[in-house]
């Protein structure tokens, strides 16, 4: 059922819940809507869950507010959490769990959350990567070059060079280059890049932090590291899974973890 609700800036969200039972708001990764999360959505509320999907501050049918921060993008959530009952779970996929762990460790009413594969750079080298992503797509979107900066994201994936070609061609380009500017909304969620196990530390709920068997290896450190670091983490593996993860692999695993 789609619904409505206003963030403390002033900020439309438009949200979708389905399922009966304890709350759980799925924050999506860069690129995405609450759409992308649907399919995980219904998972959710097949085990008892009411699943509560959002279009972040930039994208599908929310509204947005400048000047962007972080702090912003929590409140979006607390705006939710409250339409949705006053207390949530969360679980942020990729880029969306930096944001989830930020809420958590602002004190959000949350129950509980979990974060699938959120892409700190634990890997050699990934600090600089990072850095030099971060700088290319400021210059790309400062300058309106919002193709440019949906290629720089592709690439950072590691998509190859001939797909993003394709893509350029492709129908949903456009689309794309629509919510390119939220790119820098997921990039500031990020931060540096770097696991923030100071700010982890301050979460005093349980954590589940998810990665796919089959994805690289440095996906699954950077799970562990964040289990690490908070008090009360866990840390799974789903066995030949990747990154695009399997709905119907990640929904059980989920449920177990919030209790369902």
């Amino acid at each position: 059922m789609a619904h409505e609700t206003t963030s403390r800036d002033g900020t439309s969200l438009a949200y979708e819940s389905t399922g009966d039972g304890p709350a759980v708001v799925l924050v999506s990764g860069a690129m995405s809507t609450g759409a992308t999360l649907a399919p995980l959505a219904g998972s959710l509320a097949e085990r008892g869950l009411t699943a509560v999907t959002y279009d972040r501050r930039g994208r599908g049918g929310s509204g947005d507010t400048a000047p962007y921060d972080v702090a912003r993008e929590v409140e979006d959530l607390a705006a939710l959490i409250e339409a949705v009952g006053g207390e949530a779970a969360l679980c942020g996929v990729s880029s969306g769990g930096a944001l989830a762990l930020e809420a958590a460790a602002s004190g959000l009413p949350v129950r509980q959350v979990a974060v699938y594969e959120t892409p700190f750079t634990v890997y050699e080298g990934g600090s600089a990567e990072w850095a030099t992503y971060t700088e290319r797509l400021t210059e790309a979107l400062g300058e309106d070059r919002r193709g440019d900066a949906v290629e720089l994201f592709l690439r950072l994936t590691g998509l190859a060079e001939a797909m993003i070609q394709g893509a350029r061609q492709s129908p949903m380009w456009a689309g794309m280059e629509a919510i390119a500017p939220s790119l820098a909304y997921d990039a500031a969620v990020l931060g540096d890049g770097d696991v923030p196990r100071e700010r982890l530390a301050a979460i005093e709920v349980p954590v589940l932090a998810v990665a796919g068997g089959e994805s690289p290896a440095w996906m699954r450190e950077a799970a562990q590291a964040v289990a690490e670091a908070v008090p009360k983490g866990a840390y799974r593996s789903l066995p030949g899974q990747t990154h695009m993860v399997e709905p119907q692999v990640l929904g059980p695993a989920l449920a177990e973890f919030f209790g369902a």
